[in-house]
């Protein structure tokens, strides 16, 4: 008997499908290995839709046999598609199933390099900053120019596990319908609360029982003068951390040292606002602290969280600066806006604080701003400082590029950053000597507590 392929339309298109895309999946993967592109719209396509392509031909194929058989067992004239009956004593049927099993195992091949090549692309760092492009462009500009450039998005907003996996990919898949029905929030909310608990992320590169000691900080601003003058603050900055193993445990890290536990209830949204905190030391002694005036409903209102690295270092990889004053003494502080043109500090600062509509009318706003100013009211400098006006421009257009997103309504301030207390309450959300026990000890407010200042 001579062996025909079912020529069921289904089958013969699920056959279709599955062979075109598995040669544009192959030839990718391809051009992929050796480093040939890297869109990340692109990636989506041929990592993601193209594999399901593929495993909607190979479901069509049987479809359009089962639909064939059904058609013949209701004496509906039948096609010309016939199963064929497997001899295997039969040259021409061993030949076919041969090539049935090769095929079968390039299916699996395919599917399976196909799943994890796409698992592994949605985990890039690619795939989380630039196919949602306007949604993710404010965290993933942050992440690109923060200390955790080199660290997955996946190292710190997964969970380790199936489990951790699995709600990361549900989360995402909301995330996304939101994004086609433009439904996204504006500016995206914090703190984001499916973030994996610290010990399972930020511990295991940042060692919780190491004691740093102290650490110096040397604080660089600017006047609004001709000069820029500069004043610089030394802060001799009292980290501390350790454990009781090591026989230190002091310091700001005290917090986090593995015999204590802190806990708190936060009222705001934003864990601005905590008005009680409970405190068990190594030896099991528990003290609670409140604020006078607040009610238990308030407190049943809030949420109770266990204090960990996050609540104070809540922008560890996107840091977007919190004024625009502190944005722009940091570059000059390093001279990428040169200290010694006149009036810059105050030029830059006004040029930033302009409410541009995108970034493309910001860098033309900026240009216009610190040239026309130059140009106009500084004559006699124009001509002789040319290039450090050109350096000023630049650094101040990539100041607006670093922390100012439109579309986004994303500026400086946007994101409350609680490491200190200068720019936002951080530090004085509990030590205000404000939060007292029953008793009346209170959480102090002593500079010296956390550090000094020369």
């Amino acid at each position: 008997m001579t062996v025909r392929p079912p020529r069921h339309i289904l089958s013969l298109a699920g056959a279709a499908l599955t062979t075109i895309s598995a040669v544009l999946f192959l030839t990718v993967l391809l051009a992929d290995l050796f480093g040939l592109h890297s869109n990340p719209y692109l990636g989506i396509v041929f990592f993601l839709f193209l594999p399901a392509i593929f495993l909607a031909g190979l479901a069509l194929i049987p479809i359009g046999a089962w639909l064939e058989r059904r058609r013949q067992r209701q004496g509906r004239p039948p096609s010309t598609a016939h199963w064929p009956r497997l001899d295997l004593n039969d040259p021409i049927h061993r030949r076919t199933a041969l090539i049935v099993i090769v095929l079968t195992i390039a299916n699996v091949v395919i599917v399976s390099m196909a799943a994890y090549r796409g698992i592994e692309y949605m985990d890039s760092v690619q795939f989380c900053g630039q196919v949602c492009h306007t949604v993710m462009k404010p965290e993933f500009t942050a992440h690109q120019d923060g200390p955790h450039a080199r660290v997955a998005c996946v190292r710190c907003h997964i969970g380790p596990g199936a489990v951790g996996f699995a709600k990361a990919k549900m989360s995402g898949t909301r995330q996304l319908v939101a994004i086609a029905l433009h439904t996204y929030a504006r500016p995206i909310p914090t703190p984001v609360r499916t973030l994996s608990p610290a010990r399972d992320t930020c511990e295991q590169c940042h060692w919780p029982g190491k004691f740093h000691g102290d650490k110096v900080r040397r604080v660089y601003e600017y006047g609004d003068d001709e000069k820029n003058t500069e004043s610089v603050t030394t802060l001799q900055v009292h980290v501390g951390g350790g454990s009781e193993r090591l026989g230190v445990a002091q310091g700001i890290h005290w917090h986090m040292n593995i015999a204590n536990e802190v806990e708190y209830i936060a009222t705001d949204d934003r864990r601005q606002v905590i008005p009680w905190i409970r405190v068990k030391d190594r030896f099991g002694a528990v003290r609670e602290y409140a604020v006078e005036g607040v009610t238990p409903a308030q407190l049943a209102n809030g949420e109770r969280r266990v204090m960990d690295c996050m609540d104070c270092h809540n922008r560890p990889s996107h840091g977007i600066a919190p004024t625009v004053e502190r944005a722009v003494n940091e570059r000059m502080a390093v001279n990428a806006i040169p200290k010694t043109l006149p009036f810059i500090r105050r030029e830059a600062v006004k040029a930033l604080k302009v409410d541009y509509t995108s970034q493309d009318a910001a860098n033309a706003g900026i240009a216009e701003a610190l040239r026309g100013f130059y140009r106009t009211r500084a004559a006699d400098v124009s001509p002789t400082r040319t290039e450090d006006i050109d350096k000023a421009v630049q650094a101040t257009k990539e100041v607006y590029r670093r922390n100012v997103f439109p579309e986004m309504n994303v500026r400086f301030g946007t994101y409350p950053n609680n490491i200190g207390h200068v720019d936002f309450p951080g530090c004085f959300r509990c030590h205000d000597d404000d939060h007292k026990t029953k008793d009346g000890k209170a959480i102090g407010q002593d500079c010296e507590t956390c550090h000094k200042i020369e």
